[in-house]
């Protein structure tokens, strides 16, 4: 299996600081979010190669950060894909990356990972791959415990197996506090799909609206993250995540 790993966004709502500087390479806690996302998929095995999306503008950031990474995790090997972009107004949208890559590093015969690179998660997923490769797509969830929270996110619903039901971005009047984080498996013939929804006009942004377009047409199961996670939209939430997972570092 791959993992590609999204880091193309400009994430603007924290300006200044992402002015010069991906998001995902902002420090949390000691080390940049993309470190906390790697250490925690590290331990799944059979990981073929580490792909990291980004943009024209921050791809040799990130190419100088993997390098000195890889001194630290030699098993890793990472290719950094440069999407081209050079601002909002021309991005491709988490899907259209998705797309991009798939296409242009030829991953359609392999399962695949895709994770945003902000996306913190304080305990290692190994049992997300392991379980997930029995299913054609898996999507993490994690359950807010607030139903007026859930509304600035996605609300799930599954059956008694773990199958998504119902799946709402931003949901008005939500029933469900189970929300799907940016944290998928696809399985190898899933990936062509890709290609289909964008072919079809979907929207490319937004990784969920995938699945949001999947699960009618084929089963989609969850996996309930362990542990914490945090999703980091403002200086005000990457402030709290550095405190939160302080207690995290090893």
């Amino acid at each position: 299996m791959n993992i590609l790993i999204l880091a193309a966004g400009y994430a603007t709502r924290l300006y200044p600081l992402t002015l010069t500087k991906a998001k995902p390479l902002l420090d949390v806690a000691g080390k940049p979010m993309i470190e906390w996302v790697l250490d925690n998929l590290a331990p799944i095995p059979d990981i073929e190669r580490v792909y990291v999306v980004t943009n024209n503008k921050f791809a040799a950031d990130f190419q100088a950060w993997a390098d000195e990474y890889t001194k630290r995790q030699p098993k890793l090997a990472f290719t950094i894909v440069n999407d081209g972009s050079t601002s909002d107004a021309d991005k491709l949208g988490a899907i259209g990356d998705i797309h991009h890559v798939i296409n242009k590093e030829n991953l359609l015969n392999s399962d695949l990972l895709v994770v945003a690179g902000d996306n913190l998660f304080s305990q290692p997923v190994a049992e997300f791959a392991a379980y997930a490769k029995n299913f054609p797509a898996t999507l993490a969830v994690y359950d807010v415990g607030d139903l007026d929270a859930i509304k600035k996110y996605n609300s799930i619903e599954t059956d008694e197996t773990g199958r998504i039901t119902h799946f709402e971005e931003k949901p008005a009047t939500p029933t469900s506090t189970l929300t799907g984080i940016a944290l998928y498996y696809y399985r190898k013939d899933v990936l062509p799909l890709v290609n289909a929804y964008i072919s079809d006009g979907n929207n490319p942004d937004q990784p969920g609206r995938f699945v949001q377009w999947l699960y009618p047409r084929m089963e989609v199961s969850t996996w309930t993250v362990p542990g914490t996670w945090f999703d980091i939209g403002s200086k005000e939430t990457l402030e709290e995540a550095g405190e939160v997972f302080a207690k995290f570092r090893s």
